[in-house]
Parts: C-alpha cells; structure tokens; sequence
C-alpha cells in the first residue's frame, strides 16, 4: 500500500512565447485547466505505475474539487480520507513557456486545512510506503512521518517546494527526494559547504542516515545510500512541459521500492517515467502508464546496444 499524505489542486496553465519579468506582462497563448496539486500528482503516478494507492487530503465545497479528483477516481485511487473543507479548493497558477520551463504560484486553500487529526486516523504496516511533498502543514507532514516509521514503513519525502522550517522532517524519513536547487537549498541551510549534488547528497545521507536522491535534469538521476553512489539516466525525449516530471518520478519510485526492486531499478523506472512525463502538457493528464514506461526501457536499452546514447533533457524536479 502507497499513501500519499499531500495537497490537492486545480491548475490553471498559461503558455507564454517566454516567461515573464517581475512587473512585465506578456501575451499568451493556450490555456488549459487541468487537476494537480504534487500529492495527487504523485497519487496517480504511483497508481499508474500499477500501485495500490491512497489520497490523503483535503478539497474545498466548490466547483474545482470535482475537476481536481477527477483523475484520481478514474486511476483507482483511494479517495476515502480526502476531506470536503470549507475553504476554496487549492489552486496553482502556471505558466510554461516555448521551451517548456515554467514558473508556478501555488494557493494553498483546502490544503491548509490538512491537520494532525488527519495523520492520526492513519495505521501502517511494514512495507507500506508512505510519500510526502511540501505543499500541507509541517506540523501534520510530521505527525505522520512519525508514525509511518513507528510502523516500520518507508517514508519518502520530496522536499518540494523548499521550505527552510520542515528541515527537521529530515530525521523522520528514509529517502529524501530532491531536484538540484533543492539539495543545494539543503546543503547551505545546514551549514553542508562544497561539492556538487553527488557530495552535498552523500553528506546529507550519511548525517542522517537516509537515502537521499537528486534528479538533475538531462543528467538523469543519482542517489546517495549508506555513502554509496548510484545513477541512473534520462531518456531523450522532447519536451513539451516539464510541470509533472518531479511528481512522476516520485510516484513511479515509490512503487518500484515497495515492490521491492532494487535502487538502481527503482532509480531507472522513476526517471523514464518522468522524462515520457514532458512530452505532454499538464501535470496529471502527463503521467505515463507502466506498460509505456517499461517498453521505453526496453527500447532506450536496444538502442544502447546499437550505440545510441541515453541521456536526454527530461527529468525535472
């Protein structure tokens, strides 16, 4: 069983020729409302790559939480501990540009409203996986953290967006997940100095003994375990819209760990995953089914015996 105990959204999406600078306005292109929101994009990762998943959260009583779990009802996920707040359903603002970067202001609504009374309702088994994001309240990512390992689960927290007061969630987890920013937002808050992403993850891992994986873009992946490093790489793809890569990676390795594969596998799963994720707009309706995920492996490694090469500018936090 995968829980992903997390925030829930609507994303409203604007393409731009190019993004914006601070106080400038620029014409845009298409639009789309799409669901989101990096818990339930991570939900839906996980339960299409074939997962028993569960949502935790809250939505708002308007006409955005119908849209917003609608995804989620069609790929079976558990939505029994999603909870109908009084505020307005969360909301992200995004804008991607020609190139497919983009820029994201999140409004939390419901989200705010996810509690410790919601972490306490939970039990666990041993290994289950539980999976954080960044987007509800600490105190309530903490409670559950806690008790997740009590149990003798894998807790995996995607330390997404950087917030400098859930650094203390470190000790709680088993695997830290984080995009190149990240590791280095954590590295410099902890007084960890030098070294690219493979030192600062090594350093990071080792004072708190977790599994710490950084995804770095077209460079693919790598994770630091018990001192050791391992990579995996991208797969070359052209990108449309990176919005839902980093949530696909997660909800992809959070599978492959609790079926038990081994880290490198895991690792290689999760980053094919998230590269097919950029070649089309829109966070959840992006997530790649596990039968794409694994004929794309098998062709990126046919075509590795034949000389081509792997790496690609996917993977993206």
């Amino acid at each position: 069983m995968i829980t992903v105990f997390g925030s829930i959204n609507l994303d409203l999406i604007g393409n731009v020729e190019r993004l914006p600078r601070p106080g400038e306005t620029v014409m845009g292109g298409g639009f789309a409302i799409a669901a989101g929101g990096k818990g339930a994009n991570q939900a839906l990762a996980a339960a299409r790559a074939g997962a028993v998943t569960r949502m935790v959260g809250a939505v708002g009583k308007d006409d955005f939480a119908a849209t917003a779990l609608a995804l989620l009802r069609e790929g079976n996920v558990d939505l029994s501990r999603v909870r109908a707040s009084e505020g307005p359903t969360g909301t992200a603002l995004i804008l991607v540009d020609a190139g497919g970067e983009n820029v994201i202001a999140v409004i939390p609504g419901a989200n705010g409203t996810v509690g410790t009374g919601d972490a306490e309702a939970l039990d666990f088994a041993s290994g289950d996986v539980l999976l954080l994001q960044l987007e509800v309240p600490v105190s309530a990512i903490e409670m559950v953290a806690r008790r997740a390992r009590a149990a003798g689960a894998y807790v995996l927290l995607n330390f997404a967006p950087f917030r400098a007061d859930a650094l203390g969630l470190i000790a709680n987890v088993t695997h830290l997940i984080v995009n190149e920013t990240e590791c280095a937002q954590i590295a410099s808050a902890l007084g960890i100095s030098g070294g690219g992403p493979a030192a600062q993850a090594r350093s990071l891992g080792t004072r708190h003994g977790v599994t710490v994986i950084v995804t770095l873009g077209k460079g693919g992946v790598l994770a630091a375990d018990k001192g050791e490093i391992t990579t995996a790489p991208a797969l070359a793809v052209e990108a449309i819209d990176t919005v839902g890569a980093g949530d696909t990676f997660c909800g992809y390795l959070a599978t492959a760990l609790a079926e038990g594969q081994a880290l490198k596998d895991a690792l290689r799963l999760a980053a094919t995953a998230g590269s097919l994720a950029c070649t089309k707009a829109g966070a959840q309706p992006s997530v790649p089914l596990r039968p794409d995920v694994e004929g794309a492996i098998k062709h990126a490694a046919a075509g590795r015996r034949g000389g081509e090469g792997a790496a690609g500018r996917s993977v993206s936090g």
